[in-house]
């Protein structure tokens, strides 16, 4: 049986954006990237998190809107490989009517009915809906305060659902 998927979002899960302003987060250090002309993007991220990532049982797939631009400047910074990605295309940003995250119904077809985690800090029950409707596997919506980031208590809810899903 093929290990589940694990989404990463960056923005709230690997870089806690709504952290205090002025007072990077105890652990993380920060980078500016210039994705677009204009003024950089202040961007906090933990060393810490691509070792433990990696040591979940987990195939890690980027599910954020930085989409391959991940692998360029925050793969490196966590330690994590190349990582694929959900290319969310013409759909970024696009909203739903029924209040589903844009996110949600590319995440589900790019799993393909396999078991999976996602890791985010903008779902909400309209996405739990829509994975229960249209996803035939088990999946884990698993939302983190974009204040703190990844914490071990999200480890740990990441590390119970795999060994769940691999029963």
């Amino acid at each position: 049986m093929s290990r589940p998927l694990l989404f990463l979002d960056v923005d709230g899960p690997l870089n806690p954006w709504a952290a205090q302003p002025e007072r990077r987060p105890e652990g993380y250090t920060t980078i500016r990237v210039a994705l677009h002309p204009g003024r950089p993007l202040r961007v906090w991220l933990n060393p810490s998190h691509g070792p433990a990532l990696l040591s979940l049982d987990y195939d890690l797939c980027w599910a954020t809107t930085w989409m391959d631009a991940a692998n360029r400047w925050i793969a490196p910074v966590v330690g994590l490989p190349e990582l694929p990605y959900v290319d969310f295309g013409a759909g970024l940003f696009a909203l739903r009517p029924d209040g589903v995250h844009w996110k949600t119904e590319a995440i589900v077809a790019y799993a393909e009915g396999r078991p999976f985690a996602w890791v985010d800090d903008e779902q909400s029950p309209a996405d739990e809906e829509y994975v229960s409707a249209h996803h035939p596997g088990p999946a884990l919506l698993h939302q983190v305060s974009p204040r703190l980031g990844l914490r071990e208590d999200d480890f740990a809810a990441l590390a119970d659902f795999a060994a769940e899903a691999r029963r």
